[in-house]
């Protein structure tokens, strides 16, 4: 099977828990970006398939934040997320099966 890179999610986060992306096929996240465009800190929380792996993480005034994983999931998985502000963004990429 081919391995193809792919953009998971792009866009402002909610201020409440949504799904950002469910999989079609086994998906492997590597990296997730998210910006703070506000004069103040935020704070930015994001999940696989109900498992917190970015909790509540305080993303300073006018910042950026990188993570990198190799986290496989499954196809029917959801990646969910929000923060603080929709002044915060998130940028989710990784690879599909």
């Amino acid at each position: 099977m081919a391995v193809t890179p792919a953009l998971l999610y792009r866009g402002a986060a909610a201020t409440s828990s949504t799904t950002l992306k469910t999989t079609t096929t086994t998906t492997i996240v590597t990296d997730i970006i998210i910006t703070n465009t506000n004069a103040a800190s935020q704070t930015a929380t994001i999940s696989f398939d109900g498992i917190v792996v970015v909790p509540a993480v305080t993303v300073l005034a006018n910042s950026v934040v990188n993570f990198q994983f190799k986290s496989v999931l499954a196809a029917s998985k959801v990646i969910a997320g929000f923060a603080s502000s929709t002044d915060v963004k998130f940028h989710i990429s990784g690879v599909e099966n």
